[in-house]
């Protein structure tokens, strides 16, 4: 079995509540094991055979579509594949850990598109943004917040999905999928 985390966009956010009580029972009754939720916005830790996180990906939609009538893109990873989202970051050396963001996509992002993105958001703020495999980078130096470059504004010229952790959020992420590895040795 292999350990993997799914982090949702879109929970708790809107009209999308949810319980992480009612999202592990969700991911226990689909056969997964080993559930754990980390930081109550959708990131989950769960135990699967080992597969292509493509295809958890697309079981995990469905389970929300199915399951709470929602909308809601997984982004499936690794313990490798996250820490490497921390360790890639060319931001995350010298940006603050909570402005520091990876935007997981639902595919690669396209070059192109990428230079369109940072284009059109020439002169709308201080943020800084890279390119990484099935990820963005991005350093909200101004605050996510308060930020311009919001996901609408980013998936309209990406033509992808993503959902967005800061650097913080990540490492207690990949700290906690060491802990359950071990616990489980």
């Amino acid at each position: 079995m292999a350990r993997y985390v799914a982090l949702f966009g879109s929970i708790n956010v809107g009209g999308n509540r949810l319980t992480m009580a009612e999202l592990r029972a969700a991911f226990e009754a689909e056969g997964l094991s080993n559930v754990e939720t980390v930081v109550a916005s959708g990131n989950v830790l769960f135990d699967h055979e080992d597969r292509p996180t493509r295809g958890l990906e697309e079981k995990l939609e469905l389970m929300m579509r199915q399951r709470f009538g929602m909308r809601s893109l997984a982004a499936v990873r690794s313990r490798d594949e996250l820490a490497a989202a921390i360790a890639d970051n060319p931001f995350a050396a010298d940006g603050e850990p909570n402005l520091v963001h990876t935007l997981f996509l639902d595919r690669d992002p396209d070059p192109d598109q990428f230079a369109v993105l940072v284009a059109d958001h020439a002169g709308r703020g201080p943020e800084r943004l890279a390119m990484g495999p099935r990820a963005l980078y991005i350093d909200y130096a101004g605050g996510a917040g308060t930020s311009r470059l919001t996901l609408p504004f980013i998936e309209r010229r990406m033509q992808c999905r993503g959902t967005a952790r800061n650097v913080r959020s990540l490492a207690r992420i990949v700290a906690k999928l060491d802990a359950s590895g071990q616990d489980r040795e």
